[in-house]
């Protein structure tokens, strides 16, 4: 029998948590619900603004250098008119704020992406817009989490509910979307951020589904199917991984390097991003003139969904020549130029799409050329561009869980599963040894953001010195000697001092360090002033930046404390030491589940 002190002290402990938990599932499937109608309203403008464009376009040719052009123009100016801090654009802005502003994201940014990438695609724009949705539902979780007034940790879980639900919807493909905002996004894989996020990416499906149908993106043939994987097969999918990773590591240098080219333009981001969108117009314009079927639009404009479905219909290679592989190798680097030339000129929008058909691409032309050889006659080249769309997904996001679950579940096609399992775990190897950064890492890194393993930082990224014990400063002003300093030190037991001027803002520090230097000249001391000791370039703490910044602040300056200041009046509330910065960290990383959710009471 439990005693009753015992009770008194856990029941409500466990009420607290069990309350907690619930809330947080029901403001998940509450956000699931909402974002299956957001993600319905963004999609269906988008493809009816594409339509209107390819039918005008093959009335009207000229049409396919004017609207690009006209829709880059507008993207950029609403970049511009709707502007909001931060680093990189869609999944970027948002890894951005998790990291740098413990997920507190402005509404103007769902704004902003929402008008912006529609814009984009609809005029052509490479790009798709699974990106855009994880922004805009990111937004929304993080203005609910605000609105309920949640704590740091539990906004970061509800604004990847409200990504994961966004994703789940347009691609309906919630196990997918789960697994890409875990891995990718929060980089945590905890159950306190699990949960919830299921719930919501599951919700958002059901409705969707509901009201649009369950049928997957790319449905593949009922014989689709038919063959085993056999391990003579395992040399060819290897091959075709290590492709798809040198692929993917190009595409992402690409950008970079496309999008540096565009800011050496001295030009407003309107201007530049027409620019990009002409640039896109004419590509489009030469394609339409040499092209045999000139009523399409090329197939490198938009989200090019279509041509993905066309590439995995095993009917569509048979009776195709050798001049087949070259036309499939031309589209899938047509497509890497035209999406590098819209996102590195200002366009917006998501990288999922564009990835998702250069390795369909990539996939086709190598399983065709398999088939031509001789090599597996029984290997369809559709197999190989299923397994390729998962294999270049897997190497730009250096996301393979993500790839993997994303190339299933938008295919229905399990019989792929085991060598695009084997392709995709490759082709992040390969892509990594070659680039460090993915595609949505890149800008982060410039921005002097480091990402480790996931999980490892989780603590240190939601947390601000508000949650150390500060140390009580000790104040000196400039013109005190060493010696007083030294008196003060074997007084109050102190070796850091803070030194501030007349008005008590702050100028510099003495660390111990510098008291030890100062004592191999003793008879000096009276003489020596503290304005000749301190470091005046030492960087101060601001009260709402996340540890793991502070963290790096201390490994490049190897000092034992540091001053946090307001950055207004610039007066100090006190000194933050590494040791309790680690040893929060510690403890955070420790804690039982139960530690962790009572810390978010």
């Amino acid at each position: 029998m439990i005693p009753q002190e015992h009770s008194e002290r856990v029941l409500p402990r466990l009420r607290g948590r069990v309350g907690r938990r619930t809330r947080q599932l029901v403001l998940a499937a509450v956000l699931g619900s909402l974002m299956s109608g957001v993600a319905l309203a963004f999609i269906r403008p988008i493809e009816f603004g594409f339509a209107v464009f390819g039918h005008a376009a093959g009335r009207a040719p000229w049409l396919l250098i004017v609207v690009p052009a006209l829709g880059g123009l507008i993207s950029g100016w609403l970049y511009e008119l709707l502007r909001t801090p931060g680093e990189g654009k869609g999944v970027s802005r948002i890894m951005w704020s998790i990291y740098r502003k413990r997920g507190r994201l402005p509404a103007l940014e769902g704004l902003r992406t929402w008008l912006a990438s529609s814009v984009t695609i609809a005029t052509g724009g490479s790009a798709g817009p699974e990106g855009p949705i994880a922004a805009i539902g990111s937004v929304i979780g993080s203005q609910l989490a605000k609105l309920v007034r949640l704590p740091p940790r539990q906004m970061t879980t509800l604004l990847g509910c409200g990504a994961a639900a966004g994703i789940s919807s347009v691609f309906n493909t919630p196990i997918a979307g789960v697994f890409f905002v875990t891995e990718v996004m929060l980089r945590d894989l905890s159950s306190r951020t699990f949960g919830p996020i299921v719930v919501a990416a599951v919700v958002s499906t059901a409705i969707t589904q509901s009201v649009a149908g369950g049928h997957p993106l790319f449905p593949t043939p009922q014989d689709f199917g038919d063959g085993a994987f056999g391990w003579w097969e395992i040399p060819n999918y290897l091959l075709l991984g290590l492709l798809c990773g040198a692929g993917a590591a190009g595409f992402g240098t690409m950008i970079g390097w496309v999008g540096s080219m565009f800011r050496k333009i001295h030009v407003g981001t309107p201007l530049r991003a027409s620019l990009g969108g002409l640039l896109l117009g004419m590509g489009a314009f030469v394609w339409h003139l040499v092209a045999s079927d000139a009523t399409e639009l090329p197939p490198f404009l938009g989200k090019s969904y279509d041509q993905i479905r066309i590439l995995l219909e095993p009917l569509h290679y048979e009776g195709q020549t050798w001049r087949f592989v070259g036309l499939l190798i031309l589209v899938g680097v047509s497509k890497g130029v035209a999406t590098a030339v819209t996102f590195g000129s200002g366009g917006s929008g998501g990288l999922f799409a564009p990835s998702l058909f250069m390795g369909a691409a990539v996939g086709g032309a190598f399983g065709f050329l398999v088939e031509q050889l001789g090599w597996l006659p029984s290997a369809s080249p559709a197999h190989y561009a299923l397994v390729g769309m998962g294999a270049m997904v897997a190497g730009t996001t250096h996301a393979p869980l993500t790839a993997i679950f994303l190339a299933y579940e938008i295919t229905r096609s399990y019989s792929v599963m085991l060598p695009l399992m084997l392709a995709a775990v490759l082709a992040v190897a390969i892509a990594r040894a070659l680039r460090r950064d993915s595609v949505y890492t890149a800008s982060l890194s410039r921005a002097g953001i480091r990402l480790g393993p996931i999980s490892d930082l989780g603590a240190l990224r939601s947390s601000t010195p508000a949650d150390l014990k500060l140390v009580a400063p000790v104040f000196v002003h400039p013109d005190e000697t060493a010696e007083r300093l030294l008196a003060l030190s074997s007084k109050l037991h102190v070796d850091d001092f803070v030194v501030v001027d007349r008005k008590d803002r702050y100028v510099g520090l003495v660390t111990s360090e510098d008291l030890r230097e100062a004592l191999v000249y003793r008879e000096a001391l009276p003489l020596l002033q503290v304005e000749e000791m301190m470091r005046p370039n030492l960087p101060t703490i601001a009260p709402e930046e996340p540890l793991d910044e502070v963290l790096d602040r201390f490994v490049q300056h190897d000092v034992h404390t540091l001053a946090v200041v307001d950055p207004v009046s610039k007066s100090v509330m006190g000194l933050a030491s590494r040791l309790a910065v680690m040893g929060h960290y510690h403890r955070a990383s420790h804690e039982e589940e139960e530690g962790e959710e009572g810390d978010d009471e």
